[in-house]
C-alpha cells in the first residue's frame, strides 16, 4: 500500500478559508475600523492568509504599501490582534474565530532576488542560445 507524501499542501477547505479572512481583513483595514494612528497613516495590503489544518491559526503576510515602516505596521497590527480576531469573526461565518498572526510579506523581495539572478551575466551566458551554438563550433 502505497504510502501519502507528508509534505503536501494546503487543503481546499484551508485555502477557502484562508482567502476569505485574508478578503475580511483587508476589508476591516481599508475602511479604517481599527484606531490607530500608525495603520491610519498606511495603506496595508494583505497578499495572502495561510491557515493551520485545523483552522485554529491564522497567518497574514502583510506590506505596507510602498513597503515603508513594516516594522511599526506589523507591531500595531499585533497590538489590535484581538479586534481584528472580532472583526473577522463578524464577517467570516466560522465555527471558531482563528487565532491571527502578522507576518511580512516576502514574495516581492523573492521575485526581486529571482529577477537579479536571471540578470546576472553567467546565466544569462547559460541561458543564451545563441553563445552555446557558438561553443559548439569550435
Amino acid at each position: 500500500m502505497a504510502q501519502k507524501p507528508t509534505t503536501t499542501g494546503p487543503s481546499q477547505r484551508q485555502q477557502r478559508v484562508a482567502e476569505l479572512i485574508r478578503h475580511a481583513l483587508a476589508e476591516v483595514l481599508q475602511r479604517g475600523d481599527i484606531q490607530d494612528p500608525v495603520l491610519g497613516s498606511h495603506v496595508v495590503t494583505v497578499p495572502e492568509v495561510r491557515m493551520s489544518p485545523d483552522l485554529k491559526l491564522a497567518t497574514a503576510y502583510i506590506m505596507p504599501l510602498g513597503g515603508q515602516d513594516e516594522a511599526p505596521v506589523i507591531a500595531a497590527l499585533e497590538r489590535h490582534r484581538k479586534v481584528l480576531r472580532q472583526e473577522v469573526a463578524r464577517r467570516v461565518n466560522l465555527k471558531y474565530a482563528p487565532e491571527l498572526r502578522f507576518r511580512r510579506d516576502e514574495t516581492f523581495d523573492e521575485a526581486a532576488r529571482i529577477d537579479r539572478l536571471l540578470r546576472d551575466e553567467r546565466v544569462r551566458r547559460d541561458l543564451d542560445p545563441d553563445e552555446t551554438d557558438q561553443d559548439a563550433d569550435h
